[in-house]
């Protein structure tokens, strides 16, 4: 166990062994270091005695602790099973968590039975001992050996070994020993406590993590050593905060843009009754969200989903089971080794359902099918890359217009104070953002929506009487564009021509007004736009002067504080230098705010008329969109904010736990400002029934995670509450603030400390492996995986020749397996393409790769249970073997340690009493084999035997 409370007291462990923490690691009233268990132990029995004569027992220890204080016996922890063996050393240990509940006084039982099968339904008592705590910690080397005594307390059992685990190098001993002699000298699996490196490398594990359950295992190295490997499993916070933070942007999005319609003004009658039902339609969802996020804000303690839950509606937005599993190995002589995976139930919509399939089939059906409603409601068909421009308009000018008009007071301000440099700093932010202003609008998109808005005006008639409103809205205004390219956006805006520079004649900055004075006597301000004479041609070339009078302005701006500085310049020059601090003194400071005033005050009047008009355009363009899709697309957004919920809280927890394990690796966190993460979610679904929709819904949910960046903000405080990730944006850009405390920020890049945004490029790759997969390879369709793999590959491989040309590989992790990344990639896009059944070397070589890139690791299936457990305990036996020497011969033994007393199982047991029930009364799940070795089962050999006989029988009648 690697983060808790305080330890107890002189009786547990040394505290000054626990106190070696990075500098500046520790904020004040969090521990943000990790701590190990406050007591480890390692169990073994000897000389049992069976119940049948000729057997040897199939043995395993239930660990039970008793409270001293309420007289309670509460179980606590399993063993393994070593079969047929009356003196077994058992590999999976016992942890008590620094935070738990324990004291010197605290009794622990151990109970010893013998397994006669492996489901452990018909197993026997054959014997129990209990110690205290205190009776440990007192003893020599802290190792206790008790005397087993059966249900009568008279007949000895047979005796068990109980020594506590400590940090250190582990002795040699004889594999060929380890289950069946135990020594009787000092426990070879320990020895003197070494150096405590190890925990001053230990990574962060953050205040997002609650509630570990931890178990430790104990084994041999293909050189005789022995290695301490600890699983750690913990709750997520972020299952619930990301997706109520997410319900309150949908809410504040939407009734933003029933406000925006409203604003629309006076429409004729068709597109008004249109509008009401949009905005009916927009009130259902407010509504909706709005109890779901109230039914969220009762839930108090939990900081998880569980299965059972899955299609509950108010529990729709969470994401299912996500946790965080960390694996720490410690072996001799070595620094400590952390592996990191977070485990989610598939992001998808399971209580609105399958039936109709998920969202990649229903997007694709609905976008089929939007040209026909557009016919049929009088609409202009506007294509998915058109609305997610308007939307991108109205996010980005609602964002700029407020900054534009801060940076120009700004100026004002530098002004006032008659400071040079801030002036010229000043001017330089107030035209990068106005340029960028007027690059968003740089689209024909805008003025062809002013026009079928002017279209869609009560009385209007078309200039031919021929033309309908949906034709006059597809007509598309002309936006003259500059001819060179590199040029500035404002150099190269309609009406300013680079011969002439307005800088040079100030004349044009009296163009600008006289402009603005006639568009206003045409049409006053956007409020008044609906009093237009409906008689009148629709002036197609409104939009550009509007446009390009903040161009213009902004040159007007420019030419003023030039013409300011130079004329400073040239009276500083004129005046000897012994009154030059006269002069300065005496210089009224306010001239030059009140001479640059008239330039600013035009220009954000510009702005302000170009972000009314492009609102009102790019909301009618939504409206439109809104209108010919009802109700269907309103459903689909709904389907699609419940999927990306579950998503990126996933998403949030994996970035921060690879953000803490990463903070005092200097390549990593270059990498992470350089080019961004990589995220890999593996899926286990089927691509068959329901499981279909499931994967359709994930596709689209990680796909839509590109839009999200990250940034690293410096905390407030050192509260726990201050240092939960926040959520801001829209549903066209999310963005995650990680907040971290003030002497751990410190310690950052200066790019990620300037609030550089941080990319994060998710990838998919989907294997089905159970026996509906191999329906589905038989008689089914697979091309929905085999599509997703392609398309996901071609991603991965275009983000590593990124990372290639701007991280050096140094960067990179190092690993034991040092099979070139290239040759992994090559390799992987073969059996892409390769037509094999269930093949989990796709799975394999992703991962793989993932973790050489310093990427973060996303394991999934339905319910993040069985499938995932099963491929989370194999990945971990395979790290162990490949980077840590696990021994051949232990393999099969450290996944049947870890798959008998499954840390991923355990989500079972917080789940429902059925649950916990399985997962304690079937420990021969560690009988499962690797996930390639998987064969299909008796009842599904039936199955397909029947299937056949009738599809043979259709095929000859």
């Amino acid at each position: 166990m690697e983060d808790g409370a305080q330890q107890l007291g002189h009786c547990m462990v040394d505290m000054k062994e626990l106190s070696a923490n990075p500098e500046g690691l520790t904020a004040a009233g969090v521990m943000l270091t990790p701590q190990l268990p406050q007591m480890e132990l390692s169990l073994a029995c000897t000389d049992l005695l069976a119940s049948g004569r000729d057997r040897k027992p199939n043995a395993l220890v239930q660990v039970s602790v008793i409270d001293p204080h309420k007289q309670l016996l509460v179980s606590h922890a399993c063993t393994e099973i070593v079969e047929a063996n009356k003196d077994p050393l058992f590999l999976t240990g016992v942890t008590f968590p620094s935070e738990y509940p324990a004291s010197p006084e605290t009794l622990v039982k151990l109970t010893v039975y013998d397994a006669k099968d492996k489901s452990q339904e018909s197993s026997s008592f054959l014997g129990s001992a209990t110690f205290s705590v205190g009776d440990l910690l007192r003893a020599k080397d802290e190792r206790l050996t008790l005397s087993l005594r059966s249900s009568d307390g008279v007949c000895a059992a047979g005796t068990v070994l109980v020594s506590r685990l400590k940090m250190g190098e582990m002795e040699e001993v004889d594999v060929d020993h380890i289950t069946t002699d135990l020594p009787s000298h000092k426990c070879p699996l320990v020895c003197e406590s070494v150096s405590h490196a190890c925990i001053d490398n230990n990574p962060l594990t953050g205040p997002v993590f609650k509630n570990p359950i931890c178990k430790v295992y104990r084994f041999q190295t293909v050189d005789s050593k022995w290695m301490l490997v600890r699983e750690q499993m913990e709750e997520c916070t972020l299952s619930f905060s990301i997706p109520k933070q997410l319900l309150s942007l949908y809410i504040q999005e939407d009734m933003s843009r029933v406000r925006d319609l409203r604003e629309l003004g006076e429409l004729s009658p068709h597109w008004d009754n249109l509008r009401k039902e949009v905005m009916t339609r927009y009130g259902g969802i407010i509504s909706s969200y709005q109890e779901t996020l109230a039914e969220l804000d009762k839930i108090t303690g939990r900081s998880f989903k569980p299965s059972c839950c899955k299609a509950q509606k108010s529990l729709e937005f969470i994401p299912i089971n996500l946790h965080t599993q960390r694996m720490r190995v410690t072996c001799p002589r070595k620094t400590d080794a952390f592996y990191d995976i977070v485990t989610v139930g598939a992001p998808a919509a399971h209580f609105q359902g399958f039936k109709c399939g998920g969202l990649q089939r229903l997007l694709s059906r609905y976008e089929a099918e939007k040209k026909s409603f557009s016919t049929a409601y009088q609409c202009i068909y506007y294509s998915p890359e058109h609305t997610a421009k308007a939307q991108e308009v109205l996010s980005t000018v609602s964002l700029l217009q407020p900054l534009i008009s801060s940076l120009a007071d700004q100026l004002l301000q530098a002004a006032q104070e008659h400071s040079s440099s801030g002036l010229r700093e000043a001017l330089k932010n107030l035209s990068d953002k106005t340029e960028q202003f007027v690059h968003t609008l740089k689209d024909e998109l805008v003025n062809s929506a002013l026009l079928a808005l002017h279209a869609a005006r009560p009385g209007y008639v078309s200039k031919n009487q021929k033309q309908t409103p949906v034709q006059g809205g597809q007509h598309h205004g002309h936006i003259h564009q500059g001819s060179d390219q590199n040029q500035s956006p404002v150099q190269g805006l309609p009406g300013h021509s680079p011969a002439t520079s307005i800088s040079d004649s100030p004349a044009g900055c009296n163009n600008v007004e006289a402009s603005q004075t006639t568009t206003r006597g045409e049409g006053g301000t956007l409020k008044h736009q609906d009093s237009i004479p409906h008689h009148k041609e629709y002036d197609e070339e409104e939009w550009d002067r509007v446009w390009a009078n903040v161009a213009k302005c902004l040159n007007c701006v420019i030419a003023m504080v030039d013409k300011l500085q130079e004329e400073d310049g040239s009276k500083q020059e004129s005046v000897p230098e012994q009154q030059l601090a006269d002069v300065i003194t005496s210089h009224n400071p306010g001239d030059w705010r009140e001479q640059l005033r008239p330039h600013v005050t035009r220009l954000k009047e510009c702005v302000m008329q170009v972000v009314e008009k492009a609102k009102r355009a790019m909301t009618f363009v939504l409206l439109q969109e809104a209108a010919c899709s009802i109700p269907q697309g309103f459903l689909l957004q709904q389907r699609r904010d419940v999927v990306f919920s579950q998503a990126l809280a996933a998403l949030a927890c994996g970035f921060v736990m690879r953000l803490y394990a990463g903070m005092q690796d200097p390549g990593f966190l270059k990498q992470l400002h350089l080019v961004g993460l990589v995220a890999q979610f593996e899926s286990l679904l089927s691509t068959y029934s329901e499981e279909i929709g499931m994967l359709e819904d994930m596709e689209v949910g990680i796909s839509d995670l590109q839009r999200v960046l990250f940034q690293i903000t410096e905390a407030k405080t050192d509260d726990l509450s201050d240092l939960q990730p926040l959520v801001f944006g829209r549903r066209d850009q999310f963005t995650v603030e990680v907040p971290l405390p003030r002497l751990v920020f410190q310690t950052l890049p200066e790019e990620i400390k300037g609030g550089k945004p941080l990319r994060v490029f998710p990838v998919l790759f989907n294997v089905g492996i159970n026996e509906q997969q191999t329906i589905a390879e038989r008689f089914g369709d697979i091309s929905l995986q085999e599509r997703i793999n392609q398309r996901n590959f071609e991603m991965l491989e275009a983000y590593y020749k990124s990372l290639s040309e701007k991280v050096p590989l140094e960067c990179l992790p190092c690993y034991q397996t040092q099979t070139d990344i290239k040759e992994l990639l090559e390799t992987l896009g073969q059996n892409v393409v390769t037509k094999k059944r269930k093949n989990v070397e796709i799975l394999w070589i992703a991962g793989t790769i993932c973790r050489r890139l310093n990427g973060i690791r996303f394991t999934s299936c339905k319910s993040a249970k069985d499938r995932t457990s099963m491929s989370v305990t194999l990945e971990q036996c395979a790290l162990l073997r490949d980077e840590h020497q696990l021994s051949k011969d232990f393999f099969i033994r450290a996944l049947d340690c870890m798959r008998s007393q499954l840390t991923q199982g355990d989500v079972g047991h917080w789940e429902d009493p059925e649950a916990c029930t399985v997962t304690e009364n079937k420990p021969a799940s560690r009988h499962f084999y690797p996930i390639a070795l998987l064969l299909v089962s008796s009842h599904l050999l039936v199955v397909w035997l029947i299937l056949s006989l009738v599809f043979l029988l259709a095929k000859y009648q």
